[in-house]
């Protein structure tokens, strides 16, 4: 079983919102997603050993082995793109936490291209493709998703921020538990 892109998105979902419990079906809505879809995202999920489903229909992510994919692996697995400069939704070193503490010329930050975008700059290919519309739903989600896409594009300063950063991020949404799941 081959993990897909989607289902780090779904992870990300669940670690952004820890105290939801999500059915398939809400799950997917609030992704652009089929309720299948994030079935088999769960699936692969568990898997991987990057969630745990300790009884039918419950699972969390288990959040040290996210945070070493998210650190080691995912830029390797699912590289980002750059593209032209576009209107978009701000990512990476153009969004909190990061744009806060990051120096950026106005119109270097990244942008996943979309039409109702707020922000202009280069466009970088978001993990998923649902991942901007999710995201403008959800700023937890979007938080997460813009640390990942500096560990995935992010120059070696960037990235050692990110992920001290995305470390925080995990902990204060309470991932410990599904840690103690295990």
């Amino acid at each position: 079983m081959e993990l897909k892109p989607q289902d780090l998105l779904v992870l990300l979902k669940a670690a952004a919102n820890p105290s939801q419990r999500w059915t398939y079906a809400a799950l997917g809505k609030a992704l652009a997603m089929s309720a299948s879809e994030t079935h088999a995202s769960v699936k692969r999920a568990v898997a991987s050993g990057l969630a745990v489903a300790p009884a039918r229909g419950e699972w969390s992510p288990v959040r040290s082995n996210l945070l070493e994919f998210m650190l080691h692996g995912v830029r390797y697995v699912w590289p980002a793109t750059q593209g032209p400069v576009k209107r978009g939704v701000p990512t990476s070193i153009g969004m909190e936490p990061l744009a806060g503490r990051m120096m950026v010329a106005p119109g270097d930050a990244p942008v996943w291209a979309h039409p109702t975008g707020f922000a202009k700059g280069p466009t970088l290919s978001p993990l998923y493709k649902t991942a901007p519309q999710a995201a403008l739903a959800d700023p937890a989600l979007h938080r997460l998703l813009a640390l990942l896409d500096a560990l995935r594009t992010g120059r070696a300063r960037e990235r050692a921020l990110a992920a001290q950063l995305m470390e925080a991020e995990l902990n204060q949404h309470g991932l410990e538990s599904a840690d103690a799941n295990q």
